[in-house]
């Protein structure tokens, strides 16, 4: 089985309107939120092989957040900052591994979401987006409509 679960970063602070976008820190709620999110994943039995991040702070802060409830170190990827649908999927086939936590931004999130679920118009910060396929390998996966989904938000 073939399990993607899409995260995306918390909520971040806007206070320093000099920081670059790739630099800006999450605020209070993204400080609650992410743990939050993290423990809910945990409570239904969900533990990927590996998480994968990218690079920008405030998804790193939230990917951490998720490596400690999981137990489930964090891997930093370039790409994912700003990714479109293929290049998060590309990047999760690539893992080597059949279950991926990927933490990343929209709105390549989203679009991704909608594309695998039909449903799923927007990823709000903090949100997770988890897809599953009854298939053995990410090249039968990327071809084919997950067997099942589920969508979370914090609120």
């Amino acid at each position: 089985m073939i399990t993607l679960a899409l995260a995306r970063h918390a909520k971040s602070d806007w206070g320093d309107p000099s920081l670059p976008d790739h630099d800006r820190p999450l605020n209070d709620r993204g400080r609650r939120d992410a743990p939050r999110m993290a423990k809910r994943l945990a409570e239904r039995g969900f533990r990927p092989a590996r998480i994968i991040s990218s690079t920008a702070t405030r998804a790193c802060s939230t990917a951490s957040a998720y490596a400690a409830e999981l137990g489930v170190a964090v891997d930093l990827d370039r790409r994912l900052y700003g990714a479109d649908p293929q290049t998060l999927q590309g990047v999760a086939a690539e893992s080597g591994v059949d279950s991926v936590l990927l933490v990343a931004h929209d709105p390549g999130l989203s679009s991704l979401a909608f594309a695998l679920s039909h449903e799923i118009s927007h990823m709000p910060t903090c949100a997770v987006a988890t897809f599953e396929w009854d298939a053995d390998d990410w090249a039968e996966a990327r071809a084919t409509a997950p067997a099942s989904w589920r969508f979370d938000e914090p609120r």
